[in-house]
């Protein structure tokens, strides 16, 4: 299932945080034996600590780093998991068009459950949930236009909705 030298089997997921990237993205590189990237931590490794980024170089800065690292990902090939704002970035978008996106979405009730602890700079503040909910609203469209498939983490089992994906994903060879 791993695909051809030159062509490696890729699917990107892509969501707000919160939605289950990461724990629904590793189980499904498991199934469909290949390897899972997380882009957020590949820049972490590389250039320190998210928030920090953030805070030193800002938004743009960080954007840059993380569509060099979709980029590398994507050639690498596997599960990519990207971070919650990587599709405002229009030159990732760009990348990720001819490879099968699966959007996470979730409701603010099942993210008020998950959020807690610290590591997510653009929720800092009063009322976390809300901020969610603001941030998600205003990339609901830029996921939704870049996804293949649209799966909801609300409610069920991450092991049950990883196998649906990577069934689908089977499917789109």
């Amino acid at each position: 299932m791993a695909g051809s030298a030159e062509h490696p089997l890729t699917l990107v997921v892509v969501g707000p945080m919160a939605a289950g990237k990461t724990s629904v993205g590793r189980r499904v590189a498991r199934t469909l034996e290949v390897p899972f990237i997380d882009t957020d931590k590949r820049i972490a490794a590389a250039h320190g600590p998210i928030p920090e980024l953030f805070e030193a170089h800002g938004e743009a800065h960080f954007r840059e780093l993380e569509r060099e690292a979709v980029a590398g990902a994507l050639a690498e090939g596997g599960v990519v998991s990207l971070g919650g704002g990587a599709v405002t970035d229009a030159g990732t978008r760009t990348l990720l068009s001819g490879h099968p996106v699966v959007y996470l979405t979730v409701t603010a009730a099942a993210v008020a459950a998950r959020i807690t602890g610290g590591g997510r700079p653009l929720l800092a503040g009063e009322d976390p949930v809300a901020r969610w909910e603001e941030i998600f609203q205003a990339r609901r469209g830029l996921y939704e236009e870049v996804a293949d498939l649209t799966v909801d983490t609300s409610k069920r089992p991450m092991r049950k909705i990883a196998d649906e994906i990577a069934q689908w994903r089977k499917e789109q060879e």
